[in-house]
């Protein structure tokens, strides 16, 4: 038998979605965050039109996109780099600064990605407690060791939709060595822009990096659009482990025409808040304690890990999928996508009754 590394041989696959439902049932998925609507026709039809071109290679250095997101964002196009989502881009950060002697610190209930790309970068992977649900400063200050690499902090958070300030984000930067990089991952930034500034600023530091999407807020998870901002030496590094020609010529079309349509995806954060937070009420009031979300998401404490189980037969049996946060050190809780009214309706429903028979 051919046998794998020992690092490979020891780490767990990545724990996806197991989207099933009972014979007969609609499945209803709520479990992979992705958007409540399809993406602007202007996506759509760039796509479409970019697929005569399908025999060529794509743009391997996504000019029209790059121009189009500095642009959009008043950054500098040099310093972006776009991947297969966000997460061949925390792949390639780990690949490039990590390894046996840099290790990788992360909040405990952090995306759980950041762990997998640590361990197959050979990375130690640390963890630092969370305050209420969401991202401590002073732990991970706390946490910091003489190895540490890189600081992972996703915010709005994943699987717990919660965020820290923008001043919290600086004190955490002026609190780290200077050789220590600072990823802060927003690939839920546009639900929550109304709140605070993105954090692009601190990139010209050169000891920092901002990660964001198209799949959530834009609606392009299926096209695999993920791009940062880096300091001009880190992205140099990134370049060397990044796949060449890696986004299809039809996803950067889309993505580029996409960005064009701000009214469409301000739309879209504006319906799936206003979604999220009827949703939010209407469990409260079943008993069910959630925290504020400022994501695509809700994150759903059952209680105990039982109970989670419990509660997601009870959807299953519906055909409603929701995701179990295990891997993110929260096994006593489910994630919920914000998804249509009616799904969102038949869930609340559902876990309402499961919550009353609970009870007795």
């Amino acid at each position: 038998m051919i046998r794998p590394v020992a690092h490979v041989a020891a780490m767990s696959a990545y724990a996806l979605a197991r989207l099933d439902a009972p014979s007969g049932r609609r499945l209803v998925s709520l479990s992979q965050n992705e958007s409540l609507r399809p993406p602007s026709p202007l996506a759509v039809d760039a796509a479409t039109r970019a697929l005569t071109a399908g025999h060529l290679y794509p743009d391997p250095d996504w000019c029209d996109l790059r121009a189009a997101l500095a642009e959009l964002h008043d950054i500098p196009a040099d310093g972006i780099l776009c991947g297969g989502g966000t997460m061949e881009l925390i792949a390639c950060l780990t690949q490039a600064f990590a390894d046996e002697t840099r290790s990788v610190l992360a909040p405990a209930h952090a995306y759980p990605y950041f762990r997998t790309a640590a361990r197959i970068a050979r990375a130690r992977y640390d963890t630092a407690p969370e305050e209420g649900g969401c991202v401590s400063v002073d732990a991970l200050l706390a946490a910091i060791r003489p190895d540490t690499g890189i600081v992972f902090v996703a915010n709005p958070g994943n699987p717990t939709g919660t965020r820290i300030s923008r001043n919290e984000l600086l004190r955490l930067r002026e609190g780290l060595p200077r050789d220590v990089l600072l990823v802060i991952d927003e690939a839920y930034g546009e639900f929550a822009d109304h709140l605070a500034e993105p954090m692009f600023d601190l990139v010209a530091r050169g000891d920092t990096v901002v990660l964001r999407t198209l799949s959530k807020a834009y609606g392009l998870a299926g096209m695999r659009v993920g791009w940062g901002l880096f300091p001009g030496d880190v992205g140099h590094e990134i370049r060397k482990v990044m796949r060449p020609n890696n986004i299809p010529a039809a996803s950067q079309a889309a993505a580029t025409a996409a960005l064009s349509d701000q009214k469409y995806m301000r739309e879209t954060c504006a319906l799936t808040a206003a979604l999220r937070d009827v949703f939010i009420a209407r469990l409260r009031r079943a008993g069910f304690d959630l925290a504020e979300s400022h994501t695509n998401f809700v994150l759903i404490p059952m209680g105990s890990a039982e109970r989670a189980q419990a509660a997601d037969a009870a959807l299953r049996a519906e055909g409603i999928v929701l995701r179990g946060q295990g891997g993110a050190g929260l096994a006593e809780c489910l994630r919920a996508t914000i998804g249509r009214a009616e799904d969102l309706d038949m869930t609340a429903g559902i876990l309402e009754l499961w919550a009353r028979k609970d009870r007795v």
